[in-house]
């Protein structure tokens, strides 16, 4: 009998962690192969994690709530068919920073640490921090760091932590309920710090003032919390008076926020907007969209001949289809478009339709709604998520006329939709002006103006119009098939 390691595979090219939300197996288990082991959660999709080999679980090294780098082991299998098993074996690319021992207290010690968004490789291993005191050495992954360097937290506070991790390696978990602490008992800095449930008592009798989270306080930029040398007004303080609820944010909404914010942060958006006439596409779709559903056994709408329209004009202009590393842009032969969709509970996701470009009207269909009904229902797997290059997003949906989207990092721009709507135009005919009832609709997009100048955005946004409009209202779909 063999002992095979099974590893938490790469999902994503900038996924570095996974945090466990169930484990569908126990020690002494009998488990198959490709057999679910366990349910995982990262930034980007909830996933089951099917086992690699097959044989009786004697291990698992993580417990449910446990945030795990990408290529870690997590658990171990006795195993007769070991030869054969597909076992995951990551590539190691590990980058490992050696800081020297602490500085005196009179001296500032800088942690330099790139967000993983921004780092210039993509690791199937965690990059690891190793810190050298004396004879005690700690790891740290850039995640920890990070937080340490963001909320000033010093070398001599994180090695203080007592970590809850594999090892007694400091989570996110641990450093968060540190930064927690220290706020509220500021003598507590210099102390070994245990993980202490906070407790908040709301008074009825009278207004409140609650904290944001540290989540919340991460939302709020630079430029917006200093302009020279005095302070802006910042939402530090919440006075809450009368009717009120407290929710906290899910998991979910927390790294959408963040996401967010660290988008802005990062590229100068800019957004264009162009009125577009679609009425052959809408006189079209109306026409066979019974025949097609009975035909094809798919719904069509608007969103495939949308996305058809889209990847032509990508392949016009591949620098709306890059990335911006450093100072080398990259340019993607692929046409991955991310396409955002709405979940029950109110928050997004972007599955991505790979390819687009080379799938015919019917592909187009199939993949959309094979991957918005995955999304509703939480049956999404990672690679569902994975590889886009441009992001649409149809506001339109839910009624919005237009909108000014925020970029999807390391994207460079992103297109909105609006809604569909009758309007009165004046189009030029051989007789002469005339004002007709058309369907228009205004199609917005952001992008990163460090690498698309105005001109060029607009020239793309041109594009996609002119495809849009230029749709033929007596196309037969199924020759393209």
């Amino acid at each position: 009998m063999a002992i095979v390691e099974l590893v938490l595979p790469k999902l994503g090219e900038s996924i570095m962690e996974a945090t466990i939300l169930k484990w569908h197996k126990k020690v002494g288990d009998t488990i198959k192969l490709d057999e679910t082991l366990l349910d995982i959660a990262t930034d980007k999709v909830d996933s089951e994690i099917p086992s690699t080999a097959e044989g009786i679980i004697v291990e698992i090294l993580y417990e449910v709530n446990s945030v795990v780098p990408i290529g870690t082991v997590i658990a171990r299998i006795e195993s007769n068919k070991a030869a054969t098993a597909k076992t995951i074996v990551p590539i190691v690319e590990k980058t490992t920073a050696i800081l020297e021992k602490p500085t005196p207290a009179n001296q500032t010690t800088q942690i330099n640490n790139t967000p993983d968004e921004q780092v210039p490789f993509t690791p199937t291993a965690p990059t690891e921090i190793v810190l050298n005191q004396n004879s005690d050495t700690k790891f740290y992954s850039p995640l920890v760091i990070s937080i340490a360097q963001s909320e000033g937290v010093s070398m001599q506070e994180l090695q203080n932590i007592n970590g809850t991790g594999n090892q007694g390696r400091v989570s996110k978990k641990d450093i968060l309920a540190f930064i927690e602490n220290k706020k509220s008992n500021p003598q507590v800095s210099s102390l070994p710090i245990q993980n202490i449930p906070v407790q908040q008592t709301i008074p009825t009798a009278s207004p409140i003032v609650s904290k944001p989270s540290n989540v919340y306080n991460e939302m709020i930029p630079d430029f917006m919390q200093s302009n020279g040398n005095s302070k802006l007004a910042s939402p530090e303080e919440v006075i809450i008076t009368g009717n009120t609820e407290i929710i906290e944010m899910d998991r979910m909404r927390k790294l959408i926020a963040k996401h967010m914010l660290d988008s802005v942060q990062t590229s100068p958006h800019v957004t264009s907007f162009v009125e577009v006439d679609v009425t052959n596409m809408v006189v079209w779709r109306e026409k066979v969209k019974v025949l097609f559903e009975k035909r094809e056994g798919t719904k069509l709408t608007f969103t495939p001949m949308f996305i058809e329209g889209i990847a032509a004009s990508l392949e016009k202009f591949p620098i709306v289809n890059s990335s911006l590393q450093g100072d080398n842009i990259i340019l993607k032969k692929d046409i991955n478009i991310g396409m955002a969709t709405a979940l029950p509970n109110g928050n997004l996701i972007v599955p991505v339709i790979k390819g687009a470009n080379q799938l015919s009207i019917v592909g187009l269909s199939k993949a959309v709604n094979g991957l918005a009904n995955a999304a509703r229902t939480n049956q999404l797997k990672p690679q569902d998520t994975q590889g886009a290059t441009f992001t649409v997003t149809n506001v339109g949906t839910f009624g919005s006329i237009m909108g000014t989207p925020i970029i999807s990092q390391p994207q460079v721009a992103i297109l909105a939709l609006g809604a569909i709507k009758k309007r009165p135009v004046v189009i030029e005919t051989p007789a002469g002006d005339a004002i007709v009832i058309r369907h228009m609709m205004f199609i917005s997009m952001s992008y990163d103006h460090r690498i698309v100048d105005g001109a060029m955005g607009t020239q793309f946004m041109a594009a996609v119009a002119k495809a849009f409009e230029a749709w033929d209202p007596n196309r037969q779909w199924f020759q393209y098939v």
